[in-house]
């Protein structure tokens, strides 16, 4: 019959043969996260640029903005 003394003197070891891998899975769990908070941020700056792509030229200097430059002002904006 197995211990409680026992079960817990394998733990540390349990825990060191496993961090490895609940390291590796925990950056890839941030990676992902960040990758979909980027495209989150994308679809966003895609948003703005058609809602204002749909403003005459006028309309655009009213709002300091250049149809020239319009794609670069708004991922600009967005911190993409």
């Amino acid at each position: 019959m197995v211990s409680h003394e026992q079960v817990l003197s394998n733990v540390p070891s349990i825990l060191k043969t496993s961090a490895p891998i609940l390291n590796r899975i925990m950056c890839f769990v941030k990676s992902f996260a960040a990758w979909m908070r980027s495209c989150a941020d994308y679809w966003a700056a895609a948003a703005i640029y058609d809602s204002l792509n749909k403003l005459s030229d006028s309309e655009l200097r009213k709002r300091g903005l250049s149809r020239a430059t319009l794609v670069h002002d708004v991922f600009r904006s967005c911190d993409c």
